[in-house]
């Protein structure tokens, strides 16, 4: 792999409407960003279409692609770009067959590279593997550095790196991975001055 990775930013689980869409416009106009994926918590549907709007009109001004965790239906009803189904490969087929062939459609495999696999074979346009770090979230598992190595090496289908990303694991897996999915700068002071230092980073 040769070209240096792309960001695609993911959403903080809640969001302020009353300045995050600022903090969004922010990152977008500091850092090229490729997708924005809203991995919102709440499974309120008002909640849900209200913050798609907000977001999707400071995409839609910079021409970035917005996906939404899960909700098929949703995503479609609100013309967003596509989905990101969190259950590996069981609802690509699926999805692919609700959305349309131009919809963009991503997998979150967790750290199996099987389901990877039967992810693209099942039509996802990208899987993502993750947590790339430690964390006490789920199993304790984590993807590890072999697992994106193999699959750069093997697979022609893009990968995205994601979860408890740390400047080390940046640097470390830069040159196998297509994507960092980053949600880490939300909780910063700075969220567009530390992105930018993250892809400084890339080399």
């Amino acid at each position: 792999m040769t070209e240096q990775p792309q960001i695609y930013l993911i959403s903080p689980p809640e969001i302020d409407l009353s300045t995050f869409p600022d903090a969004l416009a922010r990152v977008l106009d500091t850092t090229e960003i490729a997708c924005i994926r809203l991995g919102l918590a709440t499974r309120d549907e008002d909640r849900l279409l209200r913050a798609a709007d907000a977001c999707r009109d400071v995409a839609i001004q910079r021409d970035v692609a917005v996906v939404l965790d899960d909700h098929v239906v949703l995503a479609e009803r609100l013309g967003l770009d596509g989905v990101h189904l969190t259950d590996g490969q069981r609802s690509v087929r699926e999805a692919r067959k609700t959305l349309g062939a131009d919809a963009i459609v991503g997998a979150f495999c967790g750290t199996s590279r099987h389901n990877g696999m039967e992810a693209g074979e099942a039509g996802a346009d990208y899987v993502s593997f993750g947590p790339v770090g430690a964390t006490a979230l789920g199993t304790g598992e984590h993807a590890e550095t072999e697992l994106f190595s193999w699959w750069s090496d093997m697979i022609e289908l893009p990968v995205v790196a994601e979860g408890a990303l740390d400047e080390e694991i940046v640097k470390s897996l830069a040159p196998i991975t297509d994507f960092f999915g980053v949600s880490e700068i939300w909780t910063a002071e700075n969220p567009a001055e530390m992105l930018k230092r993250w892809t400084g980073l890339f080399g």
